[in-house]
């Protein structure tokens, strides 16, 4: 199992700007302490090629990501202070993105301790996302023919309504996208199918239907690789989420994807996603989970 994961990944923020990023320090050091994975395990991605920036991105947007050059209501919109630091950084991660599909290919499935950058369009980033790293990876290897159909499974607490507008008209990439029906964005694109869920909605709701909608799609679809974005903001205890699913609840979710995937024999690439409870050690939790499982269903 293959895990991307640099120094890189470590970014520190204005204190009135600042929410989990110690969580892409802490997580790995919680995997190597239990002994769910080894220092073998992580590879550190190099900085994405502009090609591939530009196979999904316009040339506009990535002059004035390169240049540093975006307006106040850009930066505002994406929602920290933009560096030339950051913008490295997400070049990195989406790298380490498309890496991850790479390796599922030979070993199942690959994890990327962060990503899941969904919040990103074309020609701009929204919600602390600046490039779409899910997207990128999916054109890529779209336009290198080492795959002719991908599905991203995208069950962040939120819509991920910039890598649905990227496939809007693409058949080649099927979007689905479980999230909070009252929650950001207030104005949703359209996936290819969206699950929308009500406030406080608990573990048997949510997991009865993934387990309805998950296996019917991967058989009708037949993708060759799922895009998976494990967002841990479902939790009850997630300050932006609005759901109240549990930390086992959330654990069993991960579960099922995998075993769901690898009984299709479908390569899966991970993409962290969001995670916001009061508490950094359920974060930790919650996402440590997700390796746990794809190491006890691939490993």
């Amino acid at each position: 199992m293959r895990i991307a994961f640099s120094p890189t990944y470590r970014y520190t923020l204005p204190a009135k700007h600042r929410f989990p990023m110690d969580k892409y320090t802490l997580l790995p050091e919680q995997l190597l302490y239990e002994g769910t994975i080894t220092e073998a395990n992580f590879f550190a991605p190099n900085p994405l090629p502009e090609e591939a920036i530009l196979r999904t991105h316009t040339a506009d947007y990535w002059h004035k990501l390169k240049t540093n050059t975006l307006s106040v209501k850009e930066i505002r919109a994406i929602g920290f202070p933009m560096r030339p630091d950051l913008i490295a950084r997400g070049r990195v991660i989406a790298q380490g993105t498309l890496d991850c599909a790479r390796y599922a290919f030979q070993d199942g499935v690959a994890l990327n301790i962060a990503g899941g950058t969904h919040h990103s369009f074309a020609d701009r980033g929204e919600g602390f996302c600046v490039y779409n790293d899910i997207a990128i990876a999916a054109h890529e290897l779209l336009h290198t023919g080492e795959i002719r159909k991908a599905i991203v499974i995208d069950l962040d607490v939120h819509q991920g309504n910039g890598t649905a507008k990227i496939f809007e008209r693409d058949d080649r990439v099927f979007t689905l996208s479980f999230h909070g029906a009252r929650n950001y964005p207030t104005r949703k694109m359209t996936s290819d199918l969206d699950v929308g869920f009500p406030d406080k909605t608990e573990d048997a709701a949510y997991l009865a239907k993934l387990e309805e909608v998950l296996p019917t799609l991967l058989d009708r679809e037949q993708p060759d690789i799922v895009f998976y974005l494990s967002g841990v903001d479902i939790l009850a205890t997630d300050k932006l989420g609005r759901l109240a699913c549990t930390i086992q609840g959330c654990k069993q979710r991960d579960k099922y994807v995998f075993e769901q995937c690898a009984q299709r024999g479908l390569p899966v690439a991970v993409s962290m996603g969001g995670g916001y409870s009061e508490r950094l050690a359920t974060i930790i939790e919650a996402h440590a989970n997700t390796f746990r499982m794809a190491e006890g269903v691939f490993g």
